[in-house]
C-alpha cells in the first residue's frame, strides 16, 4: 500500500492510531504521530513503534506530508485536518487503510460491513458466531473490539466490520463485499452538522457491494439504500418476508432472498427457515432485527440455515446492553447504558410494560420529545441525571405530565447511587429499573460502560440497604 520513504501522519493515538502507525511502519513508511496528549502519545512507545516520530499536538502536517491517517473521534473541523485538505493532503481512516493493505495482499478478505445508529455491536456479534457456526474463519473488527488494520494484518478471511459515521465519513474507496445499515436515526449531529451528513457518511457502507441489505422497516434505510446502492438489495423485515426479504413469520426467521445454496439471489426463492425466534436469546424485536441481518449478510457469503440457528443460539450480547444486573422483589434492574442516544433509548424501553427510567447525559443535538411521547404510558416515574437532564424533563412535562421527575445535581459524587436509590423508591413488583441513558456519557463518566458499571455497584449497594421492599406507588 505503500512504499519506502512515504511519509505518512497518524492523527491520534488511540488503539485504532497506534494500529494504523504499527501497520505503516511495517510497510516502510515514514510515520509522524500526533495526539494533544503528552501521556498518551508516551503509552505508543514500544519495540513495534520503534522508528515513528511522536510530537504533541500537531494543527498543521509536517512538511512532504502525503498522506493523514486519521482517528475517528477527530472532527472534520480540526485544525490539523482542515490544513491537510487545504494543502491538497488525503485524510483517510484506520479502515480506508485497512481496505487498501486488503486490497494489495496476495489473498484479500471478504468484507461485511455493518452500520447504523443502533444495533451494530450486536449485529457483528450476531454475524461473527454465525461464520464460525458455519466454520468460517472469521472475526468481529472495526469500531468494534480489534481494529481493522489488525484483522487485516492477522490474514482472518472473513471480516464482520462494525462502522460508525466517523469511520465511514473518511473512507474513500472502501468497497465491502455486501453492506447493511440497520437503522438511521438523529446521532452525532454535532459531528456531521446535519442528519442529511450523517446520512451520506453511512450511505458509504453501500458502495461497491454485491449484494446490499437494508431495514425495510426502516424509512430511512430504505432511502439510502436506494440513494447509495447500485446492488442487487435485500430487505428484512419484522413482518411476513416478500420476496427478496428475510422476515418473521409464526416465530420462524424466514429467508426469501436467497436460494437454498445461501449464495444465489432468487426472488422466486422458496421460503427457507434460518431459526426460530426463540433461538434469539436476546430480548426485544430490535434484536430480532438485528438477527435478521446477521442471518442476511452471512447468507450472502454462502452460510448454511443451520449455521444460522447454530451461530444465533451461541451468541452472548456484549456488556451493557439490556443486561440483567439484578432482580429482587419483582423488580428487575436492567443496565442499557450502550443506550446512547435516543432511538436505542426507545428500544431498550419497549422491551419492559412498567419502567423506572433513569435518563440523561449529553445530547449531542438530539431531540427525545418523540421518545418522550411514544413511551409515555409504561413510565412510572423518570430519574434525570447528567449535563442535558432537563431538556428531558421539558419533553416530559410536554408529554407525560403525571409522571415524577426527580433531578439529581450533575456534580454530585454520589449521582448514580441517588440515582438508583430515587428509582426503587417508585419501583413495585412487575417494575423495570432501566438505565437507557439516551444520551453520551462523557459529561460524568470515562464512557458508556463506566456508566454501566456504576449503575451495577449501585443497584447492588442499594438492594443490600435495610428498608429497600418494593414501593406500593399507584401507576402514575
Amino acid at each position: 500500500m505503500s512504499k519506502v520513504g512515504t511519509r505518512i501522519l497518524v492523527a491520534g493515538a488511540g488503539v485504532s492510531g497506534r494500529s494504523a502507525a504499527e501497520a505503516l511502519l511495517a510497510e516502510g513508511a515514514s510515520v509522524t504521530v500526533t495526539d494533544a496528549s503528552e501521556e498518551r502519545l508516551a503509552e505508543l512507545a514500544g519495540p513495534r513503534m520503534r522508528g515513528a516520530e511522536l510530537v504533541v499536538g500537531l494543527t498543521e502536517p509536517p512538511s512532504a506530508t502525503d498522506l493523514v491517517v486519521t482517528s475517528p473521534g477527530w472532527r472534520p473541523d480540526a485544525p490539523l485536518l482542515t490544513a491537510a485538505e487545504a494543502a491538497g493532503i488525503e485524510v483517510i481512516s484506520e479502515i480506508e487503510l485497512a481496505w487498501r493493505l486488503d486490497r494489495a495482499s496476495a489473498r484479500p478478505a471478504h468484507w461485511l460491513a455493518v452500520t447504523g445508529t443502533n444495533g451494530k455491536t450486536t449485529t457483528v456479534g450476531m454475524l461473527q458466531s454465525v461464520l464460525r457456526a458455519a466454520g468460517m474463519d472469521a472475526v468481529a473488527c472495526g469500531n468494534v473490539g480489534l481494529p481493522a488494520v489488525d484483522a487485516v494484518r492477522a490474514g482472518h478471511r472473513v471480516l464482520a466490520v462494525e462502522l460508525s459515521s466517523f469511520q465511514l465519513h473518511w473512507s474513500n474507496t472502501f468497497s465491502p463485499d455486501t453492506g447493511v445499515i440497520l437503522n438511521l436515526a438523529e446521532d452525532h449531529l454535532d459531528w456531521h452538522g446535519s442528519l442529511r451528513a450523517y446520512g451520506a457518511a453511512k450511505g458509504k457502507v453501500y458502495g461497491g457491494n454485491s449484494v446490499s441489505v437494508y431495514n425495510a422497516d426502516d424509512p430511512a434505510s430504505r432511502e439510502l439504500v436506494t440513494e447509495h446502492s447500485a446492488a442487487r438489495r435485500v430487505g428484512i423485515t419484522l413482518g411476513e418476508p416478500e420476496p427478496g426479504q428475510l422476515g418473521v413469520r409464526d416465530e420462524e426467521l424466514l429467508d426469501r432472498a436467497f436460494g437454498p445454496d445461501g449464495v444465489s439471489l432468487s426472488a422466486e426463492a422458496a421460503p427457507v427457515s434460518l431459526a426460530t425466534v426463540a433461538d434469539v436469546r436476546q430480548v426485544g424485536e430490535h434484536n430480532l432485527a438485528n438477527a435478521l441481518a446477521a442471518c442476511a449478510l452471512a447468507r450472502s457469503c454462502g452460510v448454511s440455515a443451520t449455521a444460522c440457528a447454530e451461530g444465533l443460539r451461541e451468541f452472548a450480547p456484549g456488556e451493557h446492553r439490556s443486561v440483567v444486573v439484578a432482580r429482587s422483589g419483582g423488580i428487575v434492574y436492567v443496565d442499557d447504558s450502550k443506550a446512547t442516544n435516543p432511538h436505542a433509548a426507545s428500544a431498550a424501553l419497549g422491551a419492559h410494560r412498567d419502567v423506572v427510567w433513569i435518563a440523561g447525559g449529553l445530547l449531542k443535538g438530539a431531540e427525545v420529545d418523540e421518545l418522550v411521547r411514544q413511551h409515555a404510558h409504561r413510565l412510572r416515574a423518570a430519574v434525570l441525571i447528567g449535563t442535558d437532564q432537563e431538556s428531558i424533563a421539558e419533553a416530559l412535562r410536554r408529554h407525560a405530565p403525571d409522571v415524577p421527575v426527580v433531578g439529581i445535581p450533575t456534580r454530585r459524587e454520589a449521582a448514580m447511587s441517588e440515582a438508583v436509590r430515587s428509582a426503587n423508591d417508585y419501583a413495585t413488583s412487575g417494575t423495570a429499573v432501566v438505565l437507557a441513558p439516551a444520551a453520551a456519557s462523557m459529561d460524568m463518566y470515562t464512557d458508556y460502560a463506566h456508566r454501566g458499571r456504576e449503575f451495577a455497584a449501585a443497584v447492588r449497594a442499594v438492594r443490600a440497604e435495610p428498608g429497600t421492599e418494593p414501593a406500593e406507588h399507584p401507576r402514575g
